[in-house]
Formats: C-alpha cells, structure tokens, sequence
C-alpha cells in the first residue's frame, strides 16, 4: 500500500467519524428541543376552604411549554358521557342543585405554561351545601385530557383522580 491510499483511508475514516459524531450530536439537539417545549399538564380536585372559599377541579400546565388539548373525555359515575364541552356538561349538570361555573376544552385549545383555570368551581357558603360538589370532582367525575406539545404526535395524558 503505498502512501497515498494510506492519506485517502485516513481521510475517510475522519470523515465518517466526523459524519457519525455530527449525526449524534443532531440527534440529541432535536431532542433537548423537544424537551425544551414539553408541556406538563395536571387535574387535581381542591376543596373548598383550603386556600379560599372556592371549591373546584382544575387543569394547571405546570411545563415549560404550551399544552395542545387534542381530545378531552368525561366519565360520570364510570359511565362515558362525552368530551369536556358545553353539552356534557349541561348533560352532567341536570340533576344537580346548583350549577357550578364551568370552562370547557376544545380540540386545539392551548395551556400556556403555567396557567391555571377551573374546569369547574363552586363558590362555598357553607360546608353542607356544597357537600355534593365535593363528592361530584372527588369521587364520581373523572376527566381525561390528551395534549402535546408544539412539535405534536406525543399523545400525553392527565387525569382526574377519583379518591
């Protein structure tokens, strides 16, 4: 072999290496860009008198990036009864004593970070009054929403738990 098939051998085996390293490194960046944008979304039940007088199920996006809702699902006492908007919850709502203020989610709504809203909330007035809308977000209703984040096809879940 003489010297220059040994320069030019040298000389690919440099290039795929840069070439391999190069690929890696891309791969990791997407990666921490995705990350970078992820999204973190939480229901959680809140009883009334802990910090105010509002008893309420709400949905915080406690990631660093925007929540895309792409479908919402709403069981009441273990029966599925639609997604999170204005129908179910007039369906839901029927037979209670009062109507809880409410806000819906659509496909395609977006949970900027850190936001905080109220699925549904009741202005407490005294313990027993509001007895059945704690039971209603504790133990009967059960919320599902399914998001991503900006880069999409993630499929995220959070749910409301049932205590």
């Amino acid at each position: 072999m003489n010297i220059e098939t040994g320069v030019g051998v040298c000389a690919t085996v440099i290039a795929l290496g840069s070439f391999w390293i190069s690929w890696g490194q891309a791969r990791a960046s997407r990666a921490h860009n995705r990350q970078s944008v992820r999204p973190l979304v939480l229901i959680r039940t809140v009883r009334a008198g802990y910090r105010d007088d509002v008893a309420r199920l709400e949905v915080i996006n406690a990631g660093i990036g925007p929540a895309v809702v792409t479908r919402t699902s709403v069981t009441l006492d273990g029966r599925l009864i639609g997604q999170w908007d204005l129908p179910t919850y007039y369906q839901m709502a029927q037979d209670l004593p009062l109507l809880p203020k409410v806000k819906t989610l659509v496909t395609g709504a977006a949970l900027i970070p850190g936001e905080r809203s109220y699925l549904l909330h009741l202005e407490e007035r005294n313990g027993q009054e509001s007895a059945w809308f704690w039971e209603l977000i504790s133990a009967r209703l059960l919320v599902e929403i399914r998001y991503e984040s900006l880069y999409g096809g993630e499929d995220f879940v959070a749910r409301s738990t049932l205590v």
